[in-house]
């Protein structure tokens, strides 16, 4: 069963090593990697170069203008050959060498499952070891998605056929296109999804949707949009709800 990865990268010489250091230590071998730039003008193209050889055939990229990061990933997808398609973001990477392996024994296991999903930490940029929240998928069900709850997205693994059934991202959104697609996924279309209790994926803080009170702004007007154009009935108050659920999930220093 090959699983592709994609990456999204702008200017990410700082971080884009760990991201694919981290998929290149998973031990499972069957792994389309994909890299989409958004032709940066730092050193990222340089250090992609350096790790190519290492994939011996298993890695693709490109180096273009696109339409943001949604239209990037949609590239990713449209080039992915893989049965299952997950995102990893160029600031992220993967928590340990297993998670590969452990979300395709899941789809090997129950071949009615047409996604994953399970937990993610965050940390500060500076220090990798401090946690400063912890994300956890468990408590999410469908109806939660009116309060603007989702899964963690850099942990949604799904069936490809999901995207040619149901639609890509859409690119006219700036920051919550995720759960705009995860909305019609999983309320919309009621997908077969399965939790795993599993800390997939390190987040460091400081990316589009962790950028402070005016990306929460962002996030909440386009989730309203979201909710309009799949005919969903809700409204800011109940948005405001899954703040609560935030500051809990905060590590206390």
């Amino acid at each position: 069963m090959k699983i592709s990865i994609i990456t999204v990268t702008y200017n990410s010489e700082k971080t884009i090593a760990d991201t694919i250091k981290s998929v290149l230590n998973q031990t499972y071998n069957d792994i389309e990697y994909i890299i989409i730039d958004g032709k940066s003008n730092d050193n990222t193209i340089g250090i992609i170069k350096d790790y190519i050889p290492l994939f011996n055939g298993r890695i693709k990229w490109i180096s273009e203008k696109d339409n943001g990061i949604y239209d990037a990933m949609n590239k990713g997808i449209k080039l992915a050959t893989g049965e299952i398609i997950g995102t990893l973001n160029a600031d992220d990477f993967f928590t340990n060498d297993k998670i590969i392996e452990i979300i395709q024994q899941e789809f090997k296991n129950n071949n009615s499952i047409q996604a994953i999903y399970g937990d993610v930490h965050f940390v500060n940029p500076n220090n990798l070891q401090n946690c400063i929240r912890y994300y956890s998928s468990k408590v999410f069900k469908p109806s939660l998605m009116k309060l603007g709850f989702m899964p963690a997205h850099p942990s949604f693994y799904v069936r490809k056929e999901c995207f040619t059934q149901f639609g890509l991202y859409k690119t006219d959104y700036k920051i919550a296109a995720d759960f705009e697609l995860l909305l019609r996924f999983i309320y919309i279309n009621k997908i077969s999804t399965k939790y795993i209790p599993l800390d997939m994926v390190t987040m460091r803080t400081g990316g589009a949707s962790t950028s402070g009170y005016k990306s929460h702004i962002l996030i909440t007007k386009e989730h309203l949009k979201a909710f309009k154009e799949n005919n969903i009935t809700s409204n800011i108050f109940l948005l405001s709800l899954r703040y609560i659920y935030k500051i809990l999930t905060i590590k206390k220093k």
